[in-house]
């Protein structure tokens, strides 16, 4: 008679939310926001010392922060709609921004500055948008995906190494994209430059986005505990 043999007990399948309360919809206005300023200021190139940036290196690490926690709480299908309906507002922002430099302005001098000062301040942006919207459509996806499918493993627990995983490979993917097709843009002309902007871009959001993990962790553990749809959802999400 041979004795029993024991299977491990199969872990428990990760918890979502639907998206039926606000919070959902907040976040993803915030999150619009974010990234439609980010571009804006992406067309500017800023210097700090010997580190080369651009305009929008402060604001964009809080679009990650904001699709950490929409992808922990509500899964990778809805994060996945975040992503698109953000780049389709962002999209639609720089259509509108064509549209004003294209409109006749007043002939004197002060439209003529004003128009130039238009032209170069929004002109660039459709270009950064498109960078934008490669780099962050496979970034932010990429990101979304590990902290699902690390979530699939360890269900509640280690949040934090999640988090800092996934957004490691998220940003260095974006940064890599967002950058091959910005760097022009902004006036970056040499490689020894590119290489500054591209390791520059990468490292500050990844520090970032580490600094502020305790700080998404509290999100994510506070929009839990008031969403009351949270575990309705299991399983792949």
């Amino acid at each position: 008679m041979t004795s029993a043999q024991t299977f491990p007990a199969a872990s428990a399948p990760p918890k979502f939310a639907s998206i039926g309360s606000p919070y959902f919809g907040i976040m993803l206005a915030v999150m619009a926001v974010v990234l439609i300023l980010s571009n804006i200021g992406a067309s500017k190139g800023v210097a700090l010392g010997p580190i080369v940036t651009d305009g929008g290196f402060f604001l964009f690490p809080l679009a990650y922060i904001l699709g950490d926690v929409i992808s922990e709480v509500y899964g990778f299908k809805v994060a996945r709609r975040a992503i698109i309906t953000t780049f389709a507002l962002s999209a639609f922002a720089s259509v509108c921004y064509w549209v004003i430099i294209a409109l006749p302005g007043f002939g004197d001098e002060f439209g003529a500055s004003k128009q130039a000062a238009l032209e170069g301040a929004l002109g660039p942006v459709p270009l950064i948008v498109l960078a934008s919207l490669l780099a962050f459509l496979a970034g932010q996806t990429l990101n979304s995906w590990i902290l699902v499918r690390m979530k699939a493993r360890s269900g509640e627990k280690s949040l934090w190494a999640r988090i800092m995983s996934s957004s490691v490979a998220g940003e260095f993917v974006d940064t890599l994209i967002f950058c091959s097709i910005a760097a022009s843009v902004i006036g970056i002309s040499d490689f020894g430059m590119f290489v500054n902007y591209v390791v520059a871009g990468f490292l500050y959001k990844t520090l970032v986005e580490f600094l502020f993990v305790p700080v998404t962790a509290l999100v994510i553990g506070w929009i839990k505990k008031r969403e009351p749809s949270y575990g309705a959802v299991t399983g792949a999400a």
